[in-house]
């Protein structure tokens, strides 16, 4: 209903992203169980898109969302008072975009079966065999909903003009530090898997135990310079235009950069210029 409502409110501009989060955060801060998180995720798009379409009162026996509730082992009994409901708002569009919000191999490849985009946090164009065959193989199963051609990928990328490139750098080091070092568990962080895929697995490693262990200024001090340019557009316009080429000639169809107007100016000229 609040994406019905922010569609109507936006003029039909709304894409909704989804995530399926870690199980830090989903058993910790949400109190449910993070079990079979990418066939909860499945189930709840499609529940999503019945909502949208608004052709009748919804239902599902799915296992993970059923509807209505039926209860299950060690769970409440129902009241027998639930019963299949119809979204009392008219959407203005029946079946508004899903951009999925992945980092795995399987997560990827189900963002390409399932929905209209991509959200890549952590792209890197040096290492495109990491997402091609994931979105390949996304594509070509059955029912799937988009081909290549008008799936979108937008990508969070980074986005300094400067001439003083490690200063920049260091500008992200926070960041990069926390999401790989301490972002999620040790033993189950999807985040730093993505630089591991690429290659950096003794760095990542290094980061974790010294983000872990309270040196948080040593952790960001252990992120590699490299790893930070192959995940940005960092440094003077010169070398940010010859590195636009290969985000060109990537599977990414939308670059997310965020900043002030001067920022945003110069990535404009960067791009269209």
């Amino acid at each position: 209903m609040a994406a019905m409502t922010l569609d109507h409110l936006s003029g039909g501009r709304l894409i909704l992203g989804l995530g399926v989060s870690g199980p830090q955060v989903v058993e910790g801060w949400y109190g449910q169980s993070f079990a079979k998180p990418l066939a909860r995720m499945r189930e709840y798009i499609g529940i999503l898109r019945e909502i949208w379409a608004r052709n009748g009162p919804v239902t599902s026996d799915a296992p993970h969302y059923p509807l209505p509730y039926q209860g299950a082992a060690g769970l409440p009994d129902p009241t027998g008072l639930g019963k299949p409901l119809k979204a009392s708002i008219h959407p203005l569009r029946e079946d508004i975009p899903i951009y999925l919000a992945a980092e795995g191999p399987k997560n990827i490849a189900m963002a390409a079966e399932l929905c209209d985009g991509w959200l890549a946090i952590f792209y890197s164009p040096k290492h495109e065999d990491l997402y091609d065959e994931p979105l390949k193989e996304g594509f070509a199963r059955r029912n799937a909903r988009r081909t290549p051609d008008d799936f979108e990928v937008a990508a969070t990328v980074p986005l300094i003009v400067t001439d003083d490139i490690e200063a920049a750098a260091n500008m992200l080091r926070p960041m990069y530090a926390l999401y790989f070092g301490g972002m999620g568990a040790k033993s189950a962080n999807f985040h730093a898997n993505v630089p591991i895929r690429m290659g950096y697995e003794a760095d990542v490693r290094t980061i974790q135990d010294l983000y872990l262990e309270g040196k948080r200024e040593e952790a960001m001090a252990a992120v590699p310079q490299k790893l930070i340019e192959e995940l940005t557009l960092i440094g003077p316009k010169e070398k940010i235009r010859d590195e636009l080429e290969a985000w060109r000639e990537s599977a990414v169809t939308t670059l997310l950069v965020s900043g002030d107007p001067p920022m945003l100016r110069d990535a404009a000229e960067l791009v269209l210029g």
